[in-house]
Order: structure tokens, then sequence, then C-alpha cells
């Protein structure tokens, strides 16, 4: 949880209010306020399944899985009422019970590429980076598919079986019906047996490790540093693939202090969908501390509303550059709109076309390797290759697609 003391804010509000103004750069819309459907993707004739049926069949191994179920079943919905492909969301919700904290949530329901995972991580970080929080760590772990996760599973529940005597009594019972939430409770507890235990990467298969691979190469591009970490875990009746969690370091004592979770949550998403469905999401906790309500104010200028600048991108190489390219821009006050999920660039091209942006940035795979990317006037169709670290500046001097700042 984020302790408000460590930030540049002076209430709840305050953070909440500029984290959505970053989150809605990358593309997040209020999920409380977007349109759903009755129907699942894929135009199934079964509606979605109720929340109190998919709650009473799921076992939760966290306690902050529970307050996910809500907003991935709007998620769900809002994908269907979409003729899109993708639905990027945020959401305010509750903290775990008991806990005097609000969670920002953000979703992305759809694609099943981890560029997802790693845009949403990316998005986390800079959140947390721009409340002021320096010093921060990301661990990651991948729990891989249902039949991975169930093979390792089960060699929890062994594991455990061999330690029952140091388990404390009142965990016990749990061990036999759900060893992965007994292994978290662990973990927690700081139990002795818990670092000992199976790693759910060793089960990966070839093909769920190149997958991993590609999150990790992502993030190794963009520059932002991680450790592999076989305790971030979660119920596999909810995730899939990786899960992450960002800490705060204290920089005295070295210790850290989780305030974001997250993961694919693809198997939750396929239980409330009734067909197989893609969605992640980060979870981003702050403490409650003076007004908490955000107070939303309409751009004053359309601009602000509308960016000037598509920014396509064609092949591997580019699609890895991306964040790192759309960081810069956010970070320069310079407003885009994106194609990240499509790997078509005719797809790409057709929406700058309906969004009718005056201004295109293509960077293919000779500009990826190269550094540069194509800055595409499409009144004129004439184009300059500019050198990435320059392209902030030559839009800023043709004042294109610049906005209002994202930090205030």
């Amino acid at each position: 949880m984020i302790r408000l003391k460590d930030t540049r804010h002076a209430n709840t509000a305050a953070f909440l209010g500029e984290a959505i103004r970053l989150a809605e750069y990358y593309g997040f819309s209020s999920l409380d306020q977007m349109p759903r459907a009755s129907l699942p993707i894929g135009g199934a004739k079964k509606p979605h399944m109720p929340l109190s049926k998919v709650e009473s069949e799921v076992v939760f191994a966290r306690r902050d899985e529970r307050a996910l179920l809500s907003s991935a079943r709007k998620a769900l919905a809002s994908l269907g009422a979409n003729r899109d492909s993708s639905v990027l969301a945020w959401r305010i919700t509750p903290a775990a019970a008991g806990i005097p904290a609000l969670s920002l949530e953000l979703h992305v329901v759809g694609p099943s590429s981890a560029i997802a995972e790693a845009m949403l991580i990316v998005v986390g970080n800079a959140i947390a980076e721009e409340a002021g929080l320096q010093q921060r760590s990301l661990a990651i772990n991948n729990i891989g598919s249902l039949e991975s996760s169930s093979r390792y599973v089960r060699d929890v529940g062994l594991y455990l079986r061999k330690h029952i005597e140091s388990i404390s009594p009142t965990l016990r019972p749990r061990a036999a019906t759900d060893p992965l939430g007994t292994l978290v409770q662990l973990i927690e507890k700081g139990h002795p047996a818990s670092p000992r235990a199976p790693q759910a990467m060793e089960y990966l298969t070839e093909e769920e490790r190149r997958r991993f691979w590609e999150l990790l190469e992502y993030l190794e591009i963009f520059g932002l540093a991680y450790e592999l970490n076989p305790q971030i875990l979660g119920s596999r009746d909810f995730w899939s693939h990786a899960l992450y969690e960002l800490s705060t370091v204290d920089t005295e004592t070295g210790a850290k202090m989780p305030f974001a979770f997250g993961g694919r949550y693809d198997p939750l998403a396929s239980r409330f969908a009734r067909t197989p469905a893609s969605g992640a999401m980060i979870s981003i906790t702050c403490e409650i501390r003076g007004k908490t309500r955000v107070k939303r104010s309409a751009p004053a200028e359309s601009s602000e509303i509308q960016p000037a600048i598509y920014f396509a991108h064609l092949g591997t190489e580019a699609r890895r550059r991306l964040l790192s390219v759309l960081e810069t821009l956010r970070k320069s006050g310079i407003r885009v709109h994106h194609g990240i999920w499509h790997e078509r660039i005719g797809e790409q091209m057709m929406a700058a076309r309906e969004l009718a942006t005056p201004y295109i940035l293509i960077m293919g795979h000779k500009e990826a390797v190269e550094g540069t990317i194509l800055v595409r006037e499409v009144a004129t169709n004439s184009q300059d290759a500019i050198p990435l670290p320059d392209l902030a500046n030559f839009l800023k001097r043709r004042r294109v697609g610049v906005g209002r700042e994202t930090r205030a």
C-alpha cells in the first residue's frame, strides 16, 4: 500500500486524480462509464455467468482477489459491447476487507499478447514515479497455463503434507483443499518451509517459457529492472502466466512494501464469458487520508481530447520499442493515439483515418533498428525520418500533439 507521506500528495484524491490522468494518456477510460453487452465476446448465446455463481465456484488464494470479480465481469461485458478487439479500463475500488485504502484497477481485456502485461507494469511504475516514489522494485513470477499450474499445485500439496506438523493447526485443513492458498499464507507469515516449496516456473512448457521471455524482453528494452520471485502467487482459478508485484523500498532498512499487484486473469475471464477470453490487470493501492473523491474537470482545449497524432508500428522489433517511445512522449506532454494491440499496419492506418489525425508516426523494423521514426503529415503525404532522441523536440517545434502536461 502506498503511504501518502512517501508521495508528493496531500490526500488520496490528489494521488488518484494524477494516476487516472496518466492512465488515460495511455488510452484507459472509466470502466463504470463504458457501455456493456449482455452477451459475452464472440456472440455466444449464453449470457455472462452470474457473479454469485463464479464466486461460489472459485478458490481464493489471496484476500485481495475477491475484489477483482466485479471489475473483471464488467470489463468482459464492455468488450462485448465494443466493436474493437480490446478494452482499456480504470476503476476505483475499496481495498481488501479491513484495509483502510482504495485501489486503482487498470484492466486490459481482449489482447492475449504479453504486451498487455508489459503495458500495465509500465503504467503502474510511471504512476508510482510521478507520485514521488523514487525507490521501487518489480518482482515477477509465472504460473503457466492450467495444465502446468495443475502439476505445480499437486506437488505443492505433496510438499505441504511432508511439513504438516510445522503448519499451525488452524491452517492444516486448508492445506488439503487449497494447497496454493495455504502456501500464500505461509509466505505472508514468513514460515521457514515456504522458501523450499516447489517453484511454478520449473513446471512451464517450452511454449510458456517463450511467452514469458516475450514479456521480459519488453521490460528489458524499456529499461525497467525486475527480479524473478517464485513467491508472487495467486489462485489458479483466477490467474495464468505472469504475476507481478511492485514495491517501494525503504532507503534505510531496504525493506520492501508492496503497493501494486496484478497479472493475467484468463481463467477468470473465460469463466465469466463462458468461452476462451483474455484479461490482464494491475491494482495500485493507496491509503485513505483526507479527500478521496476525485474531481474530474473537462479539458480546456479540444486538442487534449483528440490527439493530433497516431502512432503506428510494423514488426516485432518496432512493437518492442513502442512503450519506450510512448513514455518519452508522455513525459514531454505530447498526446497520441496508438495501435499497440494491432499487428498489421493496415489496421492501424485504417484507425488513423477514422480518427482523422493530421499526423502519423510510423516505426517499422528498419526504423526500430536504426533508432529513428517517420513523421508523416497526412494532408501532404510528406514525411521526415527523425532520430528518436529528437522526436519530442521536433514535434514541439511544430506544435504537433502538444497538450496539457501529464504531471500537474
